[in-house]
């Protein structure tokens, strides 16, 4: 039996990206490091992870180009308990309000409970962040709400989209100043909008593109699309970003690999030379291939 991957996470204790592995009763964590080579094969068909802890009670069988790897009805249960999705209101933990920056002109706006750090920002890829304001959550919620409206920003950027721009970053001065001039434009309207019971934080970008591997600068080309039977992934780390691996392969030159898409299958070891199938995209939108690498 191969070992089925629980994903990739950021934990504020680590510092670094932790891959976690389940087989039966057997948990597992590994910390794939830059220069290292990665390689696995997926095998049989990729079922539900399940939703908060409990197993999918029917073991359903999800598609491959799903990132929640989830089947309907633990999807259902797995949102019904997020403050993302807003279907937790009373939660009496603190917040904090943070602004992200993942490209030049990509900048959003979130919120985040204040015990997870900035686990959050590294988990979606943020390049640089700075926090704005910690409050209860609904005060959190409503400055996010005011800041989205009146700075023009989203509270949420695809991946393909902040994956397309890794490779031409700007330099981190220029990053920094990005975040520093949004910080600006948002706590002058601190007395139009803002709840009283937010309290604001001072301005520090912090930079994030040494810890992911980027501050060197990447190739992007081509992104894995799915997992298939069979289909093998092998390649050199060179960079880590959100739920991203960015691997150098002998045949394909640069893929990225976001792992919520190896959620759910069994892996096991590639082999030497491998050289089976999985679909690949390019990342700047040109086509698609069957990728051997």
């Amino acid at each position: 039996m191969g070992w089925q991957c629980t994903g990739m996470r950021w934990p504020e204790e680590r510092g670094v990206p932790v891959l976690g592995w389940r087989r039966g009763g057997e948990v597992r964590e590994s910390a794939p490091a830059y220069g290292a080579e990665l390689g696995f094969r997926a095998g049989g068909e990729r079922h539900c992870v399940g939703a908060r802890g409990n197993v999918c009670p029917v073991g359903a069988v999800v598609p491959g180009r799903s990132t929640g790897a989830r089947c309907p009805e633990c999807a259902r249960l797995d949102r019904a308990h997020s403050v993302a999705a807003d279907t937790i209101v009373d939660d009496p933990r603190t917040y904090r309000v943070y602004l992200a920056w993942f490209g030049p002109g990509m900048v959003k706006v979130g919120i985040t409970a204040e015990e997870r750090g900035a686990a959050r920002l590294r988990e979606q890829g943020a390049v640089v962040f700075s926090w704005l304001g910690r409050g209860p959550l609904m005060a959190c919620r409503r400055t996010e709400e005011v800041l989205r409206s009146a700075l023009g920003v989203p509270d949420r950027i695809p991946y393909a989209r902040k994956r397309a721009v890794r490779g031409a970053l700007p330099g981190a001065a220029e990053r920094g100043a990005e975040v520093a001039g949004l910080y600006g434009r948002a706590v002058a309207l601190e007395g139009a909008g803002w709840p009283e019971t937010l309290e604001r934080l001072p301005l520090e970008a912090v930079d994030h593109a040494a810890l992911f591997g980027l501050d060197g600068g990447v190739e992007v080309a081509w992104a894995v699309t799915e997992l298939v039977d069979g289909g093998a992934v092998v390649g050199r780390l060179v960079a880590a970003a959100g739920p991203d691996l960015h691997l150098e392969t002998a045949t394909d030159g640069p893929v990225v690999l976001d792992t919520r898409l190896m959620t759910g299958w069994e892996l096991g070891a590639a082999g030497a030379g491998s050289g089976a199938r999985v679909p690949l995209g390019d990342i700047g939108g040109g086509g698609v291939q069957g990728g051997l690498f």
